[in-house]
């Protein structure tokens, strides 16, 4: 079903199989970051990551849990930001 919303929204639809490793170009293109900075959360340890070689490996699982944790840390900060403008009165008030 969501696939079907999906492309009737005109998004578009990329299928990736179970366990599936992304490099790390692909990988900061699904987080829709830079490449240098996605190495830099690798090195930081924020996402799980494996080297073949001298390339990384990231699991898609991992990139997606990352996303999943940094939108729902966004989330969080932008409704205490509105609860602190609609305590101030600055023009946010929810309907």
């Amino acid at each position: 079903m969501r696939v079907l919303e999906a492309m009737a929204n005109g998004r578009g639809v990329t299928v990736i199989a179970d366990g599936a490793e992304l490099t790390t170009v692909q990988a900061a293109d699904v987080l829709n970051v830079s490449r240098p900075f996605l190495i830099k959360l690798l090195d930081e340890n924020a996402i799980p990551h494996r080297k073949v070689g001298k390339h990384r490996r990231v699991r898609m699982e991992d990139v997606l849990a990352y996303k999943e944790t940094i939108d729902r840390e966004r989330e969080q900060v932008l409704d205490q930001l509105t609860r602190e403008a609609q305590e101030q009165d600055l023009g946010y008030r929810v309907p």
